[in-house]
């Protein structure tokens, strides 16, 4: 299994929105076919593997990251495949969330006489597809925030100069953490003030073409302009809570679609822009925001994750923050969090945590 979910990290960057999968073929001890989901559309990671086991399939084990699908959908059903090759027991570690399938396709395999188990190695199953099982169960993508700050918890000068904080190894690390998701989120404020690309560069993918997520910008009165550098490339999509019609045409002149989700107080209804998010098969949102949308995704509860480059360097307190917060009256209201990961990169600090 642990091969199996090895093979599935190989489709990191290219699955979505579907899960990333692996299989492992295993007979009389011996590993006789192997194979994982490459891309959406394509073959699915059993019947690649059994497509590599060939004549050694029937009697075997399968060995699969999550359970085998038993819908038609753009492929036929993984779980009839795998009958039809023969196989007699299949070991899944994770149960699919995906309501067409939740348990059914193992039961398709027991009720054929198949020897079919699940739970091996499901926690590492479940971090390999977490946006995708947050899709599926909560109805939005999971929230990866990303911020480079200094250690005293500083993004930018209070000009707002901030490149760069970090060295080229952090920024490097920062470009393959966007290439795994299927959105990167900022705000016009960071628009504005930094005009980026909001693209993945320099990342190696062997397996596929570079996929370039989608690039959401939260603008509530259509202040884009349509010559943004973020508009050159790629997929663009504008939420918005103001509708300018003379706005709105002259970005979709520039290939960008508007959404309209206005809330109460004027501003992007996130929560109904993340349920938009999640109906168009975005799995992982990666954000990249100035302390204003921060402190706005962090308030309405959508942040799963951050993402901390810490640079070695102090800016002082006049220097801009990370999110834009109401003052707390005790500490006893502070937001807690469980640190999951900390490494070096260069001269820098790279902590992954996740709120309580």
């Amino acid at each position: 299994m642990a091969r199996a979910l090895r093979l599935a990290e190989r489709g990191l960057y290219s699955t979505t929105p579907n899960p990333r999968v692996g299989c492992v073929i295993v007979k009389n001890g011996r590993v006789v076919g192997e194979g994982w989901h490459v891309r959406a559309g394509g073959q699915h990671a059993e019947v690649h593997a059994l497509q590599s086991a060939g004549e050694h399939a029937p009697g075997a084990c399968a060995y699969v990251t999550l359970e085998p699908c038993s819908h038609h959908g753009r492929t036929p059903p993984c779980a009839e495949a795998l009958l039809a090759a023969g196989v007699i027991r299949v070991v899944a570690a994770l149960q699919d969330p995906n309501p067409l399938v939740a348990g059914q396709g193992l039961a398709r395999l027991r009720a054929a006489g198949v020897l079919a188990e699940c739970g091996l190695l499901a926690a590492e199953a479940r971090e390999l597809n977490i946006g995708f099982v947050s899709r599926m169960t909560r109805s939005r993508p999971w929230l990866r925030l990303k911020l480079a700050a200094s250690l005293d918890g500083k993004t930018a000068l209070s000009n707002g100069a901030s490149q760069w904080l970090t060295g080229p190894a952090a920024r490097q690390d920062g470009h393959r953490w966007r290439a795994r998701a299927c959105a990167i989120l900022t705000g016009i404020g960071t628009v504005r003030g930094d005009d980026p690309q909001l693209t993945v560069r320099g990342v190696e993918a062997p397996e596929r073409d570079l996929r370039q997520p989608l690039k959401v910008v939260v603008d509530s009165h259509l202040d884009l302009s349509p010559d943004a550098t973020v508009l050159r490339a790629g997929r663009v999509l504008v939420a918005a809570a103001q509708a300018d019609e003379a706005r709105i045409d002259a970005l979709r002149r520039r290939g960008a679609e508007v959404v309209l989700l206005p809330a109460a107080d004027g501003q992007v209804d996130l929560p109904a822009l993340f349920a938009e998010l999640a109906r168009r098969g975005i799995n992982e949102v990666h954000g990249e925001a100035g302390c204003g949308l921060s402190g706005s995704l962090l308030r309405a509860g959508l942040v799963d994750e951050l993402l901390l480059y810490l640079a070695p360097c102090l800016l002082g307190d006049t220097a801009r923050g990370m999110f834009a917060m109401p003052a707390l009256a005790s500490l006893a209201d502070r937001r807690r969090l469980v640190i999951h990961d900390v490494r070096s990169l260069g001269a820098d600090l790279r902590l992954l945590a996740r709120f309580e």
